[in-house]
């Protein structure tokens, strides 16, 4: 079966944070769960530090989910299906016109650190 993840980028509309996170954490989250293929999901926020120093990014929030399926747009099809039905209630809470929503296929296995650990080169 192919595996996906799904990365999606978002803000709450000014003023509405609490209600952002208590909607994406205990409605949406569950809600896009119920879609075919769609197995996890994981939410981030921006840390307070960044590479460079800037903090200046235009998403505060990142959700991945993973998907597993041998249908791709079939599960994408019945998420979007979903979309503004009692399956998946959506917030005025999140601004959608800023959000990004992207789907990447791996072209690695995973790889782990203690896997490639090896000496420091001489600088």
């Amino acid at each position: 079966m192919a595996k996906y993840t799904f990365v999606v980028l978002t803000n709450p509309t000014p003023g509405k944070d609490a209600e952002y996170n208590r909607w994406y954490n205990e409605q949406h989250i569950p809600d896009v769960l119920q879609a075919r293929g769609f197995v996890c999901a994981q939410r981030f926020r921006l840390a307070d530090t960044q590479m460079g120093g800037d903090t200046n990014k235009p998403h505060k929030y990142l959700a991945l989910y993973e998907i597993e399926t041998d249908d791709l747009q079939g599960s994408l099809d019945d998420l979007a299906s979903r979309r503004d039905t009692p399956d998946m209630v959506m917030s005025d809470a999140i601004d959608l016109k800023g959000a990004a929503a992207l789907i990447f296929t791996p072209v690695t296995e995973k790889v782990m650190a203690k896997d490639v650990a090896r000496p420091r080169r001489a600088a």
